[in-house]
């Protein structure tokens, strides 16, 4: 049985995550900030709580991390220059920050249990960017990209795996709202497949990722984008 430890479980992709890793039979720790594991993650000290109480719960061994929660807010350019800063700290912290901290504890973890895998859940505008109001997000999704690239050309040996899924937009109530407020027809003429990811296309990739995916693609990168931005 397959122990997974998913952070951002309680809606939109991390729960359609959820649904359909525990129906390949994977045991999964949810966590979000008020269900499962509850955990807020822009509490620095939460990712160490939250990997220390996951790891009780999963009996002393994880065997999958998957880092899908985030946050997505605006941060004018021209905001309070003192709020602009606690926008992109927060946002850093919540979607790089913590990942990086759980991803360097499961690491360490599974050097002493013979492996593992990774899975960072960044975004397509860690390698295209995002609005104007939105550096920090795209930052801290390039951030995850780097750290899981780095992770796998390191651990490799150790058997632990890595890889990341970057999604577009994706259609969870978060999505909605930026579509909404920034033209949806607009931003969906610049989707050659006419139309936004569904959370269950992302989670059908990551559960691949944390289940299937043969060794030799450590490292790689997926994107579901609906070919709104190729590499």
């Amino acid at each position: 049985m397959t122990t997974i430890l998913l952070t951002g479980s309680s809606r939109g992709i991390g729960a359609a995550c959820a649904d359909v890793l525990a129906a390949a039979g994977a045991t999964v720790i949810g966590h979000g900030t008020r269900s499962g594991v509850a955990a807020d993650l822009a509490d620095p000290a939460a990712p160490r709580d939250l990997w220390t109480r996951a790891l009780e719960q999963a009996g002393g061994r994880i065997d999958v991390l998957i880092n899908n929660a985030g946050v997505f807010e605006a941060n004018p350019l021209d905001a309070d220059h003192d709020a602009w800063v606690a926008g992109w700290e927060r946002t850093m912290r919540v979607n790089l920050t913590a990942s990086a901290e759980l991803s360097r504890l499961a690491v360490l973890h599974w050097q002493t249990t013979g492996g593992g895998r990774l899975v960072n859940v960044a975004s397509r505008a860690a390698h295209r960017g995002d609005s104007p109001a939105h550096w920090h997000y795209a930052a801290s999704k390039a951030g995850m990209v780097a750290m899981t690239k780095t992770i796998a050309r390191a651990y490799a040996r150790d058997g632990v795996l890595a890889f990341a899924v970057c999604p577009g937009f994706t259609m969870t109530g978060m999505a909605e709202d930026y579509l909404s407020s920034r033209g949806g027809d607009k931003l969906l003429a610049d989707i050659p497949l006419g139309r936004v990811a569904e959370p269950a296309e992302v989670a059908e990739v990551v559960r691949f990722c944390a289940l299937d995916a043969p060794a030799s693609m450590t490292g790689a990168v997926l994107d579901i984008n609906g070919a709104s931005y190729v590499r």
